[in-house]
C-alpha cells in the first residue's frame, strides 16, 4: 500500500465572501504546504483579511470550502483553532484584565501551555504580563497578540498584519520567533501589506487584488540556499 500522503496545512477551493459591489474575496485556489511558508500580500481593502477570517472559521463563506490539516474551516472550526495560533490584525480589548490573565485565560481554553514557554515569549517580546491590557500601547497589544499565537507551539501560525505598530527592535525579534517556529516544522501564513519586508522571508507569495489572487511567484526555500 502507498502511505498516506498528510493533508496540506491549508486548502482552498473556490473560496468565495461576496459583499456585494465588488467587495470581498473571490474563488480564491490556494495550497499550503505542512511547513511551508506563504505571504499573502496586497493593498488595503484586497480581501487578505477576509481571507484569514475564513480560514478561521470568523465568517462563513458565500461558496467554497477551506480546510487546514483537513479540517473544514466553517464546520470545525473549534479543532481548527487548536492547531492553529492566530493573530488578528486588529487586537481584541481586553479590557481591565491583565496581560497574564488574558494567557492564562486562553491558555486554560487552549490546553498544553506551559508556564516557561509565556515567559520566555514574554521576555523575548519584552511586553509586561502584569500591566492592564487597557494601558497596553498599541505595540504591546501587538506583542501580546504574537505570544498568545505562539505560545501552544502550533503546527500554523495565521497571523494578518503581524509586524502592525511594532518597531525595529519587536520587528526583529518577531522574524526570529517566525524562522524557529518554522525551523521546528510548523507551517506559515502571513498576510499583510508590506509585501517587500515579508516576501525574502517566504516560500512562496501571492497577491491580492480586489479580491482574486492575482499572480504567486515561486521562490526557492530559505532551507534550501547554501550556507
Amino acid at each position: 500500500m502507498l502511505p498516506e500522503m498528510a493533508a496540506p496545512a491549508i486548502r482552498t477551493s473556490g473560496l468565495t465572501k461576496d459583499y456585494g459591489g465588488g467587495q470581498g474575496l473571490f474563488d480564491l485556489e490556494l495550497q499550503v504546504s505542512a511547513g511551508e511558508s506563504f505571504a499573502l500580500v496586497g493593498p488595503e481593502g484586497a480581501g487578505k483579511t477576509t481571507a484569514v477570517r475564513l480560514l478561521m472559521g470568523v465568517i462563513r463563506p458565500t461558496r467554497g470550502s477551506a480546510y487546514i490539516f483537513g479540517l473544514d474551516c466553517a464546520r470545525e472550526a473549534v479543532e481548527v483553532k487548536r492547531r492553529v495560533g492566530y493573530a488578528p490584525a486588529a487586537t481584541p480589548d481586553f479590557s481591565g484584565m491583565r496581560g497574564g490573565e488574558v494567557v492564562a485565560y486562553l491558555a486554560g481554553l487552549r490546553g498544553g501551555v506551559h508556564r516557561s514557554r509565556v515567559r520566555e515569549l514574554a521576555e523575548r517580546l519584552d511586553v509586561d504580563l502584569g500591566r492592564a491590557h487597557e494601558a497596553y500601547s498599541g505595540s504591546d497589544r501587538r506583542k501580546l497578540a504574537i505570544l498568545l499565537a505562539l505560545m501552544h507551539e502550533p503546527d500554523l501560525l495565521i497571523l494578518d498584519e503581524p509586524a502592525k505598530d511594532l518597531d525595529a527592535d519587536a520587528t526583529e525579534e518577531l522574524h526570529a520567533l517566525l524562522d524557529q517556529a518554522r525551523s521546528e516544522g510548523a507551517a506559515i501564513f502571513l498576510a499583510s501589506r508590506m509585501g517587500s519586508e515579508i516576501e525574502a522571508r517566504c516560500d512562496r507569495v501571492g497577491t491580492l487584488r480586489r479580491g482574486k489572487l492575482s499572480r504567486q511567484l515561486e521562490e526557492q526555500s530559505r532551507k534550501a540556499l547554501p550556507p
